[in-house]
């Protein structure tokens, strides 16, 4: 790797025994991935828990770090995310599931959007279903590639019986405003959710048309199980996903703050 590098890209996995077989795919991926000059990533894999599951599936590759967390204790993927926090000394994190992939180029879009312009604080794509078969599925009502204002992933989630417009698992996001909203929220599921909707309230997004992700759905991911759509935890979830996003909103402080350091105007 070049000395000349020294702008970083973190992405965080969250990962357990059962999606641990996926890592090598995943790892393929990213190293399809190409980066201006001067930048490089990093991956920083992080179990949910401490078993022997998971390490032999680890890339053997110095751009990966490997950590782990209480034995027999599972804190879920968004505290999991969080931890992993510890080791992102980039300027922005990218959040990459275990079981999922990147498609050429996706990495490179994001970051040049967000390059490109120092008011946007996130940027999603494009996400496509993977099947057990190799074939892939799309869905239609993604917004327009572009920016996305400020409150607009938090309406549009709110009258469509809780669904995002744009997928959380495609996030790119500046590391010090993901600092700064504590991370991925302590919920079992919708994690990503909540954070999606806490950045939407705080600052500009951006939304690439182009593929960005490769979603696998699989017989034993974590949102294929009951536990994920039972109705009375799906309602707590959503009730605190939305508490949060309607109280950073009413605070009135926006990313960038104001040159003067003081807050931008608030969320609609």
């Amino acid at each position: 790797m070049s000395a000349a590098v020294s702008r970083r890209v973190i992405i965080v996995t969250a990962v357990h025994a059962p999606s641990a077989p996926f890592l090598p795919q995943a790892h393929r991926s990213l190293c399809a991935q190409e980066l201006p000059e001067g930048w490089e990533w990093r991956w920083v894999i992080q179990e949910d828990g401490r078993t022997d599951g998971v390490r032999p599936y680890v890339p053997d590759d110095p751009r990966v770090v490997f950590r782990q967390g209480r034995p027999g204790m599972r804190g879920g993927p968004g505290v999991t995310r969080t931890l992993a926090l510890s080791h992102a000394d980039g300027e922005y994190v990218k959040t990459l599931d275990a079981d999922d992939q990147l498609p050429a180029g996706a990495l490179a879009r994001d970051l040049a959007a967000l390059e490109a312009d120092p008011t946007l604080g996130w940027a999603t794509s494009r996400a496509l279903d993977l099947l057990p078969d190799g074939s892939t599925v799309g869905f239609p009502g993604d917004p327009e590639h572009g920016p996305i204002e400020c409150g607009e992933v938090l309406d549009h989630w709110k009258a469509n019986d809780y669904r995002a417009r744009v997928h959380p698992a495609t996030l790119l996001v500046r590391r010090d405003l993901l600092l700064a909203l504590g991370g991925w929220m302590a919920l079992p599921a919708s994690e990503d959710t909540g954070l999606l909707l806490a950045l939407n309230c705080v600052s500009r997004g951006w939304f690439s048309q182009e593929v960005g992700l490769l979603y696998r759905k699989w017989e034993g991911q974590e949102t294929g199980q009951a536990a994920h759509v039972d109705p009375a935890e799906r309602d707590a979830r959503m009730a605190v996903v939305e508490a949060r996003a309607r109280a950073l909103a009413s605070l009135g402080w926006r990313f960038p703050a104001d040159g003067d350091g003081s807050p931008g105007q608030p969320a609609r």
